[in-house]
Parts: structure tokens; C-alpha cells; sequence
């Protein structure tokens, strides 16, 4: 071949674990909502922030570290974010991931989530509670494109590896790991269900 693939944007998608997702997505949902009412200062925040949604981002973003389900979750987490750093060959030079912050989105009708990424951390990722047929995914941007330049739209039919963005579908169950620096968005929240992520960070410890 003439041409090789070099500079990989590699996306890790997967089973949080074998079985008995049924039972834990139950508990996590309860134990989302019961945050949601408690944490006054971060409806607060999500009205101002995050319209017709919440978020714990602003008010509670350590839950690991206070709820026993949330730092059960964190080991779950932790063992697909190292299979992950293997795949990406990242040397950690005898150190180890540390998950840094986790929050709850709460995402009703219309509630979307603006394209951002994760400053700080190395490894950012998601895990689907709730989700609800034909709501949105996580949709990922194309990190060279503020090069491209004169470069000629991609084609409707363009491989996979060549579009500008990408969509993963929102899998209950499933865990969605990215490099931090990737930028993100989910769009609008467009079923009349609740869609019930949480979201988290990995530095290197």
C-alpha cells in the first residue's frame, strides 16, 4: 500500500462487566435520582448551565468517594481504563490510574450537552445507566479539524476512519473511554425518557 495510517484516535467501547447489569443500572438509577434531589447547588448550577437537564459536575463530582455503589463502580472502571492505557501504549512510569472526578447527567427531553472536552485528566469516559430507544449518543469531533484548511468536504459515503465526526450509540451497561484532549458533544435529547449517564476522569497517579 502506498499511503499507511499514523496520529490513531483510538475509542474504547465495552461491557462494564458480564453480567448482572440489570441489577446495578436499578441501583445507579435510584441512587442518581436521590443525588438530584439532595444536591441543591447543582440544580442551581444546571438551570444556569445545563438547561432542562442536571449535572453533579459543579457540586458533586467526587462521588466516588462518598457513596459505596459509586466506589464499587470505580474498580469496574478502573480495570477497563487500564486495558485501555495498554492499548494506547502509554507509558505511566510505574504509576497508576486514579480516578479524579465522577458525576451524574441527568439528560429529560431537550436537555443536550455542548461540544467540550477534559482538561487535567488523561482519560475521560462514560457509563450508561439509562437509555432510552433513539436517544443520543456521544458524538466525537475530528481533533485536526481546525487544520484542515482549503481541504474539500468527506464524501456521504467516506470510511469510517476518514469522517469528521463519530457517532457511539448510548448503550445501557456499556462504558465509552476516550483520551481527555478528544472534544465531544451529546446532541439533544430528543425521547420523551430520561436518559441517565455518569461521567469520569482518569489522571495518572
Amino acid at each position: 500500500m502506498p499511503a499507511r495510517s499514523w496520529f490513531a484516535t483510538q475509542i474504547y467501547r465495552a461491557p462494564l462487566q458480564a453480567s448482572g447489569l440489570a441489577r446495578l443500572n436499578a441501583d445507579l438509577t435510584e441512587e442518581c435520582h436521590r443525588i438530584r434531589d439532595y444536591d441543591d447547588a447543582g440544580r442551581r448550577w444546571s438551570a444556569k448551565n445545563y438547561p432542562g437537564g442536571y449535572t453533579s459536575y459543579a457540586s458533586m463530582n467526587t462521588l466516588h468517594r462518598f457513596s459505596s455503589t459509586f466506589g464499587a463502580l470505580e474498580q469496574k472502571l478502573l480495570r477497563h481504563a487500564r486495558v485501555y492505557a495498554r492499548l494506547l501504549d502509554l507509558d505511566l512510569q510505574g504509576r497508576d490510574l486514579a480516578l479524579t472526578d465522577c458525576w451524574v447527567n441527568l439528560m429529560p427531553p431537550s436537555a443536550a450537552h455542548t461540544l467540550h472536552l477534559h482538561p487535567l485528566s488523561c482519560i475521560s469516559g462514560t457509563y450508561y445507566v439509562a437509555t432510552p430507544r433513539g436517544c443520543p449518543g456521544l458524538k466525537f469531533e475530528d481533533p485536526r479539524l481546525d487544520r484542515f484548511m482549503a481541504a474539500p468536504p468527506k464524501r456521504a459515503d467516506a470510511r469510517p476512519a476518514h469522517r469528521t465526526y463519530v457517532t457511539y450509540p448510548a448503550v445501557a451497561g456499556h462504558v465509552v473511554l476516550f483520551e481527555s484532549w478528544l472534544r465531544h458533544e451529546v446532541p439533544a435529547n430528543r425521547v420523551t425518557a430520561e436518559r441517565i449517564s455518569i461521567s469520569f476522569n482518569f489522571n495518572w497517579a
